[in-house]
C-alpha cells in the first residue's frame, strides 16, 4: 500500500489544504492528515478542536485518515509505514524552507520521500494565518475554509 503523510498544524484547515489532500489522494492509496502537536507554537484552536475540524471537513473522504503526532515527522512516517510526506507549496517563498526540511528529513530517514504539491491557483494566496486575521477583524472567510471552520472561527472571535 502506498501511504503518504500530509503534516501540518491545520490551525485552521483551509480550502487550499483540502485541495492538496485531494491531489495527494490521486497519487496514494491512503493519505494520513497528521496534525502536529507543538507546545512551542501558540494555536488559536486546541489540538482537539483542530482534530475535530479536520474530521468534520475531511473525515468522510475515502482513503483519508486523520491522526496526530508529536516528535519527528519521519519517525511518525516510519511508524505509519508511509513512503512519502506531502507538502503544499503556494509560492516560491515557501520553497526554501520546505526544501531545507525535505533534505533534513531525507538525511534522517532515506526511506521517506517528500512530494511537493501545488494547490489550484485560486488557493495560492490562502494561509491559516491570513484566514485567522480576516476572521478576527470580522471579515467573511466562508469562501476560503470548510463550513465547520467558518462557524468555529465566528464562535472564537464572537466574544
Amino acid at each position: 500500500m502506498r501511504r503518504a503523510i500530509y503534516p501540518g498544524s491545520f490551525d485552521p484547515i483551509t480550502n487550499g489544504h483540502l485541495d492538496v489532500i485531494e491531489r495527494a489522494r490521486k497519487l496514494f492509496d491512503e493519505v494520513i492528515v497528521a496534525v502536529a502537536h507543538n507546545d512551542e507554537k501558540e494555536a488559536l484552536f486546541s489540538l482537539e478542536e483542530r482534530l475535530q475540524l479536520l474530521k468534520d471537513s475531511v473525515g468522510k473522504i475515502d482513503k483519508v485518515r486523520i491522526a496526530q503526532f508529536d516528535g519527528l515527522l519521519v519517525e511518525f512516517a516510519v511508524a505509519q509505514k508511509a513512503s512519502a510526506v506531502i507538502r503544499g507549496l503556494r509560492a516560491v517563498s515557501d520553497f526554501e524552507f520546505e526544501f531545507q526540511m525535505a533534505l533534513m528529513n531525507r538525511k534522517l530517514e532515506t526511506g521517506v520521500e517528500t512530494i511537493f504539491l501545488m494547490p489550484k491557483e485560486e488557493y495560492t494566496y490562502l494561509s491559516s494565518r491570513i484566514i485567522k486575521e480576516i476572521a478576527r477583524l470580522g471579515g467573511d472567510v466562508s469562501s476560503f475554509v470548510p463550513p465547520a471552520v467558518s462557524k468555529a472561527l465566528v464562535r472564537k472571535f464572537a466574544g
